[in-house]
């Protein structure tokens, strides 16, 4: 564990203030998963609930403070000797308990959430700290609405919380309305005015509903403060708070401008994400920094090229650090010559300067179709020798019956070699019913369907649908792809697509060039 002044307490308050958020309810089990793995990153306080809120939030801290073996654990109280007592009485199994009790300090707060004078608050604050500290050597008191909290008075507050026994001294930005410059002087506010700061350890607990979360909390540490609270995924009350994945990669990778340590073990910072998404529902947007989707991924050619050379051109951190497997070339319209050439190889492609041309052109076309160009994308690029102009069959007409009591018909006409011909078959749901027909007109028995795969290209009601075949004969492999704002056309089309270079393959010999 580092052990100096410049050490940074990490306090996660996942448990507590991230389940505050809409929807994000959890029960004990999945509470219990998340303690366990938050104590296994090296988070050093994990805040497990609020004892006096319901039995079950009661119950919840009770069981973390029994199964946590490392961090110490918090229980949430006002500043009521009720609340303290039933934290005091969660926590008595914990190796490390902590009492968090918090009043509000604002005028606005003051005035009209708590109908309280400055003068009674501050007693309050007083009788609060003090009946916890009967209970635990380790207490920590919250001003909350601290940012928007007068100077004189939060300067008188936090004197008195520290007077009476206070460990940590939290000054919550409550709704997210400072921003950097503004906190941090309110931080160094209290190191200059209050004559016993020495004898706490200042924290900072941020919102995130300007999109300041982070920046406040780093700026709070610039100006003293030594325990950040935070949650996994930033998730919390309306827009959530400071991410603690952000945090810890920030002070990791921009320590010559911020030298300070935590004791989080990062590469477990990817699985507590995914574990947090998967307990909740609450899926992090693909660009969301450190654990989305496309933190390590790159699109654009000439960021490729770039990481193709040196990964640093284009990453800070690499994925393995904070738990990932490895960057993510995607391959899309934007992408360029090397990443492809590159995708090609690791596929076991090698083609001639020629054949490299014309694939690279057909996969910049598919590509502006496509948001996204998969490995089996590129291996029907690469056997593709024809294009759809000299297609042997092709699509007329579809007509579908279908519904819960059947019978699923399709009624079917293909051009055959200039030939129209029709079929009426009978399946197993529509999309059977159609390959059927198409077997009937077209027969090719000893061809099997190994692939069908539908998703929708954008959202909503009328996207088009994007349908990939696979079929296999004689171990001759070809894909077949379509789109179209009917699933059923789509699906149709795209199995013609994959039979017109079923029947080019029969006809041809095996290339040299095979995956």
């Amino acid at each position: 564990m580092t052990d100096h002044k410049e050490r940074i307490i990490i306090f996660d308050t996942t448990l507590r203030d991230g389940e505050q958020s809409p929807g994000c309810s959890m029960n004990l089990e999945e509470k219990l998963r998340m303690a366990r793995l938050l104590d296994r990153m090296g988070v050093d306080v994990i805040e497990a609930g609020f004892p006096v809120a319901s039995q079950g939030d009661f119950e919840a801290v009770q069981k973390v403070a029994e199964t946590v073996e490392n961090a110490a654990v918090a229980g949430l109280c006002r500043a009521k000797k009720s609340d303290i007592e039933a934290s005091a009485e969660a926590l008595k199994s914990a190796k490390r308990p902590r009492i968090h009790t918090f009043i509000s300090t604002s005028p606005l707060h003051m005035k009209y959430k708590l109908q309280m004078s400055p003068e009674t608050v501050l007693d309050a604050i007083a009788e609060s700290v003090s009946h916890a500290r009967n209970f635990s050597d380790d207490v920590e008191w919250s001003a909350e609405d601290g940012s928007r909290t007068e100077d004189d008075f939060l300067c008188q507050a936090v004197e008195t919380a520290i007077k009476a026994g206070a460990t940590t001294i939290n000054i919550p930005d409550t709704v997210g309305y400072a921003i950097p410059d503004e906190y941090a002087a309110k931080i160094a506010l209290l190191f200059d005015r209050v004559p016993n700061i020495d004898k706490a350890v200042i924290s900072v607990h941020c919102h995130n509903d300007l999109g300041l979360a982070v920046a406040n909390s780093l700026a709070g540490v610039r100006a003293g403060a030594r325990q950040i609270e935070c949650t996994i995924n930033g998730i919390g009350e309306r827009a959530g708070n400071a991410a603690l994945e952000e945090i810890v990669m920030i002070l990791r990778t921009r320590h010559d401008l911020l030298p300070f340590d935590t004791d989080i073990d990062a590469t477990l910072i990817t699985k507590a994400s995914r574990r947090l998404s998967t307990i909740t529902g609450f899926n992090v947007q693909p660009n969301k920094a450190i654990v989305g989707a496309n933190a390590f991924a790159h699109e654009s050619g000439i960021h490729q090229d770039g990481m193709l050379k040196n990964a640093e051109t284009y990453e800070i951190m690499t994925p393995e650090s904070v738990g990932r497997k490895q960057s993510r070339l995607v391959l899309g319209k934007h992408s360029g010559r090397h990443a492809f050439v590159k995708k090609l190889e690791e596929l076991g492609y090698e083609l001639g300067d020629n054949a490299l041309q014309d694939a690279f052109k057909r996969f910049k076309d598919l590509a502006d179709r496509k948001k996204e160009v998969f490995d089996e994308d590129l291996v029907a690029l690469v056997d593709d020798e024809t294009g759809r102009d000299h297609e042997r069959i092709k699509f007329v007409s579809l007509q579908i019956q279908a519904g819960s009591t059947g019978p699923q018909v399709a009624m079917l006409e293909l051009g055959v070699d200039g030939e129209a011909k029709q079929a009426e078959t009978e399946g197993n749901g529509p999309v059977d019913a159609i390959f059927l027909a198409i077997r009937e007109i077209v027969p090719h028995d000893e061809a099997q369907l190994l692939l069908y795969q539908v998703h929708a290209v954008t959202g909503g009601t009328d996207a088009q649908a994007e349908v990939t075949v696979k079929l296999e004969e004689n171990a001759k492999t070809v894909f077949g792809q379509s789109a179209d704002v009917d699933v059923m056309v789509a699906s149709c089309r795209a199995y013609i697509h994959a039979l017109n270079k079923l029947l080019i393959k029969r006809e041809r010999p095996a290339r040299d060039v095979t995956p």
